[in-house]
């Protein structure tokens, strides 16, 4: 008797937890990677702002982009669990006082009030909790007796375990679907182009930027696409911020208040900058490097008409994801606020409707989703300040060398080429060594671009055949020449010469 009513529980334990998968799935069904919509979305956001500096530090280091993946398994995890408690908890009352029409109806109530309450989002809350209460009407109608007669009696072990394992695998294919449904889910705008005459001087632009660009096979040139540019955000769900609804207001030790609204915005006289962004928590030769041609406006301006005067020149700055940094009002100055992107409306992963450019800074600085600059009269930390990294600042120089930058021709002779970057202070020289760093070669450098935060490509070529330890490094504008040692990313960025070996 013991060993059927223990039976029983691991079973319940069980239905519930594939309750708590299907109301997910069918909120994900209908919500896809909404950050407004989806059920895990808020409890992803409170692990994220939760989760300790250290541990965030460690994650990315250990894990990179993958840290992502870890953060958002948590959340499903929990969500999983506590729609599964909820409905645990119909199961354990029903047992009491009403049966299977109590238990269904507890589990409806139970899982709809955790689906809706953290997103108010009405359909994916309905369709998740009719998933939910799909798999406890089929457990409380064909695999319970003690739900249907007044006994403490368990199935027979096997008949359990063929009807569960059928209901189990049921909900893992429902499941499937239901990923591949969200998975298509429209979250974010289609891209947009800009207006015809901003359009046009952005694609003149780029075509020059093209002109200077070095031919490789595989690797980009001077200007990287929307879709391949890198992302970075400090959650996995983008907000999505309608331009018609956007607001960016200007607060604090001013003299006067003032807002700024997409159509203000848009309506200014544009600037066409190219600018490069390094995420400072990129390997020394990872892919987090990327420039673009961002369309916007100067903040400096709009910044003066609110007349600032902070005591500490301290400036902060809101985004929609709850990401926030803290600048010194000087470096402002330079500041861009941009809603274009190669010729496109600010993609919605990007920033739509409008982000800031800082140049010079790590990418972390250049925040996204821009909602509030707040002048304050203390200095404070930013958010990654505050989680041990280096905050505002310089970026360090760095020379990549990646497998689609090396062609091996017929004839043996080895191509090279690639990028180099160094914020504001440029690149003067790049320079390329084939062993290990004992002789060193200048390679040619392409014509830079007109503006001042960007990269610049290099090409190097030579005999090959055998093994070769290839290792580059550049020299900035001011002279500097890149340091040689190694840096992990934490917590003030990768930096070192970048090596590689091959053999022809």
């Amino acid at each position: 008797m013991a060993d059927r009513i223990t039976a029983g529980r691991l079973t319940d334990a069980l239905v519930a937890v594939l309750a708590g998968v299907a109301a997910t799935a069918g909120s994900f069904a209908l919500a896809g990677w909404s950050r407004d919509a989806f059920v895990v979305a808020p409890v992803d956001a409170r692990i994220v702002a939760a989760t300790p500096g250290p541990i965030v530090a460690f994650a990315i280091e250990e894990f990179g982009s993958a840290g992502h993946i870890l953060h958002i398994a948590l959340s499903l995890a929990v969500v999983v669990g506590g729609l599964g408690l909820a409905a645990a908890a119909a199961l354990a009352v029903s047992r009491r006082v009403g049966g299977p029409p109590l238990a269904l109806a507890l589990a409806g109530l139970f899982v709809f009030a955790g689906l809706y309450l953290p997103t108010g989002a009405l359909q994916p809350a309905i369709l998740g909790t009719l998933s939910a209460m799909v798999v406890v009407g089929v457990y409380v109608a064909a695999l319970d007796p003690r739900l249907r007669a007044d006994t403490d009696e368990y199935m027979p072990d096997d008949a359990a375990r063929r009807q569960t394992l059928g209901l189990a695998l049921g909900t893992v294919a429902y499941a499937g679907v239901g990923a591949a449904l969200g998975s298509n889910v429209e979250s974010v705008d289609p891209t947009e182009p800009l207006d015809s005459a901003q359009r046009q001087a952005a694609e003149d632009r780029m075509s020059d930027a093209d002109a200077l660009s070095f031919d490789s096979e595989n690797l980009g040139g001077m200007v990287t696409p929307n879709a391949d540019f890198y992302e970075t955000d400090i959650a996995t769900f983008d907000p999505d911020v309608e331009p018609a609804t956007w607001e960016l207001q200007v607060t604090g030790s001013v003299e006067e208040e003032v807002s700024m609204d997409y159509y203000d915005l848009t309506g200014m006289e544009p600037e066409h900058r190219f600018v490069t962004l390094r995420c400072v928590g990129e390997d020394l030769n990872g892919r987090k490097l990327d420039t673009a041609l961002w369309t916007g406006v100067p903040i400096a301006a709009f910044l003066d008409r609110a007349g600032p005067s902070p005591d500490c020149g301290c400036v902060k700055v809101y985004a929609a994801d709850d990401y926030y940094q803290v600048f010194p009002l000087e470096v402002m100055e330079t500041a861009f606020l941009a809603y274009g992107m190669n010729g496109q409306r600010l993609p919605a992963s990007h920033g739509k409707p409008a982000r800031l450019l800082v140049p010079g800074h790590w990418g972390e600085i250049n925040i996204k989703w821009v909602t509030e600059i707040e002048l304050i009269d203390e200095q404070q930390q930013g958010y990654w300040e505050e989680r041990g990294w280096h905050g505002t600042g310089p970026v360090n120089t760095v020379a990549k060398l990646y497998d689609e930058g090396i062609t091996v021709r017929d004839d043996g002779t080895v191509e090279l080429v690639g990028h180099a970057y160094a914020g504001l202070r440029g690149i003067d020289r790049v320079e390329v060594s084939t062993d290990g760093g004992d002789s060193w070669n200048d390679a040619e450098l392409s014509e830079p671009l007109p503006d001042e935060d960007v990269w610049r490509m290099y090409r190097y070529e030579f005999q090959g055949g055998g093994e070769h330890e290839l290792v580059v490094r550049a020299t900035d504008g001011t002279g500097a020449l890149q340091p040689e040692e190694q840096a992990s990313p934490y917590p003030n960025g990768a930096s070192g010469w970048v090596s590689k070996t091959i053999d022809i």
